[in-house]
């Protein structure tokens, strides 16, 4: 899945005009279970990222990940802004796989929030190894600035499903760790056939800089 490779990545990001100024950041991670909108995808996985973000709203990244039998690669790119309280963005995502693990996905992506609250919404297609399918996922979280955060989520179209993720994250000593129980009816072997899995996550963030 999320293979356009980074160095398409930078291509787009250095084609951005030399008079913006943008900020350049990276991560790397691990999850004890990887799951995506409530779908089991790999016992345990590492990953890693690369982000631009410019000063008008524009971001451009690429995200990639362990799957046990392949690699899942991401590309993505968009445009937000705002204003007080509230935020918006509309970007494009791209799921990418090595070795046949899964076959392409392709989505446009709308983002809404207002203070706590947040609204997300993709219209995809699956490749679906010569017979595609269409699917939409449309997700509300609710994060308190103190305490846990709250995620519905749910498939439309040709997919189906629902899940629920309850979750909260620290920084300790510069690493973000994170502790999410989720509830899906799609979590297969990561919960041995049950319907919730807890998921310990650590993830590192570095900040490359601005470029102008």
């Amino acid at each position: 899945m999320k293979k356009v490779s980074t160095a398409i990545a930078l291509l787009a990001i250095w084609a951005v005009p030399a008079v913006s100024m943008g900020q350049m950041s990276a991560n790397v991670g691990w999850v004890s279970d990887y799951v995506f909108r409530g779908v089991y995808q790999e016992d345990t996985s590492a990953f890693a990222g690369f982000d631009y973000e410019d000063d008008s709203g524009f971001y451009i990244g690429t995200w990639g990940a362990d799957v046990g039998e392949g690699l899942e690669t991401d590309l993505y790119f968009g445009y937000g802004g705002g204003s007080g309280d509230f935020g918006w963005s509309i970007g494009y995502t791209g799921y990418y796989y090595t070795d046949d693990w899964d076959d392409t996905y392709t989505e446009i992506n709308l983002g809404f929030s207002y203070g706590i609250f947040a609204l997300d919404f993709a219209s995809g297609e699956w490749d679906g190894f010569g017979s595609p399918a269409d699917y939409s996922f449309t997700s509300i979280t609710l994060s308190p600035s103190v305490g846990p955060y709250f995620t519905f989520g749910s498939f439309g179209e040709d997919f189906d499903g629902d899940y629920f993720e309850i979750g909260y994250g620290v920084n300790v000593s510069g690493i973000d760790v994170s502790l999410a129980l989720i509830q899906s009816d799609d979590l297969g072997p990561s919960s041995d056939g049950g319907e919730w899995q807890l998921v310990l996550g650590l993830t590192r963030g570095i900040d490359i800089g601005s470029s102008d």
